[in-house]
């Protein structure tokens, strides 16, 4: 019998998100083996509650509810190097064991951005890559979709970019598509100023490419570029996914910008599409976490096969998401508005601890933080594994 992959998935999710709730799991950690780690700006907690059929948990912790500004061009965080044509050069020294990885999304260039670049910044915790989400500068916010704040945002982030490596995400803010100023190529800003090795991984373009980083495996997708049956999108992740090899990275994770899951009111069920097409490959081959942005909050599932994370939490000057649907959905285990940055450290190959930082918070001060089984290496209440 031929069954509707959109009906099966969801009925899984709703079984997993039962177990997940009825049985934690709170066993040890058996430290064996390299690690890694990545930074992200999300939140997560591993909640031990009763089941409730309203989801988890909605934080009662609120900011002020305001629009950012973007910092003035006279900003000390946008000058230019000093020397000649000097960059934010830094020495990188040696790997450590535990690698860790900032995670960002939404961050654009206000004076809340420069907030969450510089709480990271004072995590004793420094990431030694970036997985970032999607809409970099917001240039396109501003008259003619003013190149000088792609400059300016370029000179803000290099203080990071000159010593870690950056993984690249097209969020909405980089299609660019502006005919009415003469521009009818889209992302083509961001073709020009953002390389990544796509072609090692057999795309034929930028906006879709996967990188092998230390036990992991990162897919980036494009939430923006076609991804229907026989595109080459859709074509390339049918190909990738039996390639990769999970002795050599167990760890599978997934960038996009447009969230799946989302329990907010904006931007609601605008991945879906993407969703249906490619969720039973997700499930099928074991990806451990997707993480999004796109809705400027943070929110993460309590799914095990995969847990989305929404992290577009990154301080852009469009302000935070607020307003949220009613009841919580059973698949929403954790949800705030608010900015910040997380941390995703990839322990050994059956365990990853990941947690999060509000920016009100000392970066000592973890919001939310859960262990991450492995669902290739150490599957828990998954029922795709019975």
């Amino acid at each position: 019998m031929k069954i509707d992959p959109h009906i099966l998935v969801q009925t899984s999710l709703k079984n997993w998100i039962y177990l997940d709730s009825c049985n934690h799991v709170a066993g040890g950690l058996h430290h064996t083996g390299s690690s890694l780690s990545l930074a992200v700006p999300l939140v997560l907690l591993l909640l031990k509650e009763a089941v409730v059929c309203n989801g988890g948990k909605t934080s009662s912790f609120t900011r002020k509810v305001e629009k950012s500004e973007d910092m003035p061009l006279h900003s000390d965080v946008f000058a230019a190097p000093s020397g000649y044509n000097a960059p934010q050069q830094k020495t990188r020294g040696d790997m450590n064991v535990t690698w860790e990885d900032l995670r960002e999304g939404d961050m654009g260039q206000t004076f809340d951005s420069n907030k969450t670049f510089a709480h990271y910044e004072s995590n004793p915790k420094k990431g030694q890559a970036v997985l970032y989400v999607g809409d970099l500068s917001y240039a396109d916010d501003h008259p003619n979709h003013d190149n000088v704040r792609r400059d300016t945002w370029g000179r803000f982030v290099e203080r990071s970019t000159a010593s870690q490596p950056w993984i690249w995400t097209t969020g909405n803010h980089e299609v660019d598509f502006a005919p009415e100023i003469g521009e009818p190529e889209p992302f083509k800003p961001f073709r020009h100023r953002y390389h990544v090795p796509y072609k090692a991984s057999g795309s034929t373009q930028p906006f879709w490419y996967s990188i092998k980083m230390a036990s992991a495996h990162i897919i980036v997708l494009s939430s923006y570029s076609a991804y229907g049956k026989y595109t080459p999108q859709y074509e390339w992740i049918k190909a990738e996914l039996p390639k990769v090899d999970r002795t050599k990275t167990p760890w599978l994770i997934v960038l996009m910008h447009s969230p799946w899951y989302n329990s907010y009111n904006y931007h609601y069920m605008e991945g879906e599409s993407m969703r249906v097409a490619f969720e039973p490959w997700f499930v099928k081959y074991k990806i451990d976490v997707v993480f999004a942005g796109h809705v400027h909050a943070y929110e993460r599932s309590d799914m095990s096969a995969p847990v989305y994370i929404t992290i577009g939490d990154g301080g852009n000057i469009e302000g935070l998401a607020t307003k949220m649907t009613e009841p919580q959905p059973e698949y929403s285990a954790y949800r705030e508005a608010s900015f910040g940055h997380a941390m995703f450290e990839i322990k050994n190959r059956t365990h990853a601890h990941y947690s999060w930082h509000r920016n009100e918070d000392e970066y000592a001060v973890t919001a939310d933080s859960m262990w991450f089984f492995n669902r290739y290496w150490h599957p828990v209440d998954d029922s795709t594994t019975k």
